[in-house]
């Protein structure tokens, strides 16, 4: 684990504040490379992981963007609301789970909303390689998108921005941009799973490994509260208890608020942190990390639910 000391926190828009991080005892920091992440051990006890935004050549410091989530559980409401200039933080070294293909002939690079954060590394080192790139950043307004004035100065006419108004139909055409593959061209996205999925859409005759995704919950996409979700039920086997887990809320949120202490990173299904073993019942599964035969036996509490009408034994 590394200490970092805070050394700048400011807002980047109302919703997302910029973290600059510097080695507690001084010298340089673990080298990282573009669309690496680390995971923040916060004084609360939270944990979660965030993109590098910065040059991935600066070991001098490590530069975060965090967007403060509605439905925060304690990691971006501390970071917005009391972490300060001074703090120290522990943190895992990087680790890159969303790699840049550096020999690619043509990049195209795509972000919605928070998503900005790892594509901004990314286009800073093809920038810095001397690599054709192009990046699309998607957004509700010019109030909202993060970082833009450091986007334009540094890349130019390299940077497209589309704002939708809350409205995707107004926003970036992707089948008029990904329809045809440049020769040797990789896209890479970064966003809510609308996004994802839309680019993948567009891109599906494009070759095995030249798509590249990583999800980001927390936009605008992801918080809108349209949902199905129903009350289930959930027995702890080991502990001798029941519980029922609202429609609004996760199994990991019940969880914890009953005094259960269970090791989260993401919250959001993509770390396979929080999976835990579980005895009987259907699981409506959510995650983007558990394989078909993982499936059988163990979920994701931050995202897992019951399928309609089943109750939960969980291992615990």
């Amino acid at each position: 684990m590394l200490e970092l000391k805070v050394i700048d926190a400011e807002a980047a828009t109302p919703r997302i504040r910029r973290v600059e991080l510097v080695s507690a005892s001084g010298g340089l920091l673990p080298a990282f490379t573009a669309g690496a992440h680390i995971d923040l051990e916060l004084p609360n006890g939270e944990a979660r992981f965030y993109s590098l935004l910065n040059d991935s050549s600066e070991t001098n410091r490590y530069v975060l963007g965090v967007l403060r989530e509605t439905e925060s559980l304690g990691g971006s409401a501390y970071i917005h609301e009391k972490l300060k200039i001074g703090d120290v933080v522990k943190s895992s070294v990087p680790t890159n789970d969303f790699p840049l293909y550096e020999a690619a002939e043509a990049n195209i690079l795509i972000a919605g909303g928070i998503g900005i954060t790892p594509i901004m590394s990314m286009a800073a080192r093809l920038q810095a390689l001397g690599k054709p790139y192009e990046t699309h950043y998607c957004a509700r307004s010019v109030e909202e998108a993060a970082f833009l004035d450091e986007l334009k100065t540094r890349h130019g006419d390299r940077l497209k921005t589309h704002f939708d108004g809350g409205d995707p139909a107004r926003g970036i055409d992707l089948k008029a941009l990904l329809s045809t593959r440049p020769a040797g061209a990789h896209v890479y996205v970064c966003g809510p799973i609308g996004l994802i999925k839309a680019v993948k859409a567009a891109a599906s005759d494009w070759p095995k490994g030249t798509v590249h995704h990583e999800l980001f919950k927390g936009s605008e996409a992801d918080l809108a509260p349209v949902n199905n979700d129903q009350p289930f039920d959930i027995v702890l086997k080991k502990a001798g208890r029941t519980f029922t887990v609202p429609a609004d809320k996760s199994i990991l949120a019940v969880l914890k608020a009953e005094g259960f202490k269970i090791k989260t990173l993401c919250t959001t299904g993509r770390c396979g942190t929080c999976r835990v073993t579980y005895l009987s019942g259907k699981v409506d599964h959510r995650d983007d990390v558990l394989d078909d035969d993982e499936k059988d036996s163990v979920l994701q509490v931050c995202v897992s639910r019951a399928m309609p009408g089943e109750t939960l034994v969980l291992d615990l």
